[in-house]
């Protein structure tokens, strides 16, 4: 390979990793050039793996400052549904200073962990605003105590937050059974709940829920949304708190 292919080579790998596309005219190249140029990178690739994982990481914090682009603007136009939707219920304190929005399903497993988070939270700061946000997901049966859950909400609102810690921290499956035998041991009777599923069905609070998840780029629960920011996966207490810590500082989650 003579200097000037290599040269080449050597811009056609910097525009690669860096993720530059190049024009096709970039480089008139013939057939033993462009053959000379793709050994040239193989083996500076196989030499130099490492740079294989930098490309990567390159990538994931592009995708992601793209994804929090698109779930910033998501926040400001839908601002009302996510944080002051008539659909969800609020734990903690209703006038905090700074509200934290998570996103679940009562069958999801990292939700389940996730719940000691948000009592964590709670219990150290009395000055966040927790809504409760149900997208149910992971198929019929979470769709199904959902729909107990809309009804309690309507019938003994009082009661929601030990009913949402009690099925959301249970180790059965949530279903419309399990949730109305929780349901049951707090007092509210499957008669009440099912003439409220009836007479108001909820429908609208899922199409809200997943309508938002889509706009706000949210695939999987649990995922939270603070001030600016939505939070995807389940992060834990002490990364909240310093999202929330920074709203009350800059009202940014970060400064």
């Amino acid at each position: 390979m003579n200097f000037s292919t290599k040269m080449i080579a050597a811009g056609t790998l910097a525009a690669l990793v860096a993720g530059v596309s190049l024009p096709q005219n970039a480089f008139a190249l013939d057939a033993k050039q462009k053959e000379e140029i793709g050994a040239f990178i193989k083996e500076y690739l196989i030499a130099n793996p490492e740079i294989m994982l930098e490309v990567q990481e390159a990538l994931t914090t592009k995708q992601r400052a793209k994804q929090q682009e698109a779930a910033e603007s998501a926040i400001t136009e839908n601002n009302k549904a996510i944080f002051n939707s008539d659909y969800d219920m609020v734990l903690g304190n209703p006038k905090g200073d700074v509200t934290v929005v998570e996103f679940y399903d009562y069958n999801c497993g990292y939700c389940k962990r996730a719940l000691s988070d948000m009592d964590d939270i709670l219990a150290k700061d009395k000055n966040v605003r927790f809504v409760l946000k149900e997208l149910p997901i992971l198929g019929p049966d979470s769709l199904a105590a959902h729909k107990v859950s809309a009804a309690f909400r309507l019938v003994a609102p009082e009661k929601y937050g030990d009913f949402h810690r009690a099925l959301l921290g249970g180790e059965d499956r949530a279903t419309e059974e399990t949730a109305l035998a929780v349901a049951a041991k707090l007092g509210v009777s499957e008669k009440d709940l099912r003439a409220k599923m009836e007479k108001e069905p909820h429908d609208a609070a899922v199409r809200e829920a997943y309508s938002l998840a889509n706009d706000l780029g949210i695939t999987g629960t649990p995922s939270y949304v603070i001030g600016n920011e939505a939070v995807f996966g389940a992060v834990g207490a002490e990364e909240i708190e310093g999202k929330v810590a920074n709203m009350r500082e800059c009202g940014k989650t970060a400064c």
